[in-house]
C-alpha cells in the first residue's frame, strides 16, 4: 500500500506563497496521477489540483488557477503545490493521494495533511 506524507503548510498572510511537498512510499510512483484536496473547517475534501504520472496532464479547481501550480518529481517521489496569492478561503488541511479520481470519497486511505491557514 502507497503511503504519503504531506508537509510544508503554515500561517501566510493574505497575498503569500506557499509551497506544499508530499512524498510518496511504496508503489511506482511514476505510474499513477497525483492529486491534492482540501478540507476547509466544517466541509467536504474538495479536489484542488492533479498531474498525470508524466506530468503532460494538470489540471486545477477553478478556485485555484492561475494561483497554484502542480509539478512533481518522480526521482524523489515527490509532488509539489505551489501556491500563490493565497486568500482566506484557501485555508484548510491539504492532503495528497494517488490515484484517478478527483472525488476524495473513492480514497480509503489518507496521510496526516498539512494545515494551510491564511490570515491576516
Amino acid at each position: 500500500q502507497v503511503q504519503f506524507v504531506e508537509s510544508g503548510g503554515g500561517l501566510v498572510q493574505p497575498g503569500g506563497s506557499l509551497r506544499l511537498s508530499c512524498v510518496a512510499s511504496g508503489g511506482t510512483f511514476s505510474s499513477y496521477g497525483m492529486y491534492w484536496f482540501r478540507q476547509a473547517p466544517g466541509k467536504e475534501r474538495q479536489f484542488v489540483a492533479q498531474i498525470s504520472g508524466n506530468s503532460v496532464f494538470i489540471d486545477y479547481a477553478d478556485s485555484v488557477k492561475g494561483r497554484f501550480t502542480a509539478s512533481r518529481d518522480n526521482a524523489k517521489n515527490t509532488v509539489y503545490l505551489q501556491m500563490r496569492d493565497l486568500k482566506p478561503e484557501d485555508t484548510g488541511v491539504y492532503y495528497c493521494n494517488g490515484g484517478r479520481n478527483r472525488d476524495a470519497k473513492r480514497y480509503d486511505h489518507w496521510g496526516q495533511g498539512t494545515q494551510v491557514t491564511v490570515s491576516s
